[in-house]
C-alpha cells in the first residue's frame, strides 16, 4: 500500500523527492502518512478534496483485496 500511494504522490507533485510515504501497520488498520513540500499540498489534495478522496478509494479498494484496512492521512 505505501508503495501505491507513493507511486500516484509522486506523478502528481512538482518535486517528487520531497515525497515521504511512510505505514504505521496494526493487526486490523495500517495508516499510511504521506507528507510532501508546502508547495505541493494543493496539489495532492485537489479542489475541495477531490483528488485526496480518489486517493483514499483507491487505497480502499486494494486494501479491501487484501482484507485490510488502510487510512490515508496526509501530513502538512
Amino acid at each position: 500500500m505505501k508503495e501505491l500511494i507513493s507511486y500516484i504522490a509522486k506523478a502528481l507533485v512538482d518535486k517528487p523527492e520531497d515525497v515521504v510515504v511512510t505505514e504505521i501497520a496494526g493487526e486490523q488498520t495500517s495508516v499510511i502518512e504521506l507528507k510532501v513540500a508546502k508547495d505541493d499540498l494543493g496539489k495532492v489534495i485537489g479542489k475541495q478534496g477531490r483528488t485526496a478522496r480518489a486517493m483514499r478509494t483507491i487505497l480502499s479498494a486494494a486494501s479491501t483485496k487484501i482484507k485490510k484496512r488502510s487510512v490515508l492521512e496526509i501530513i502538512e
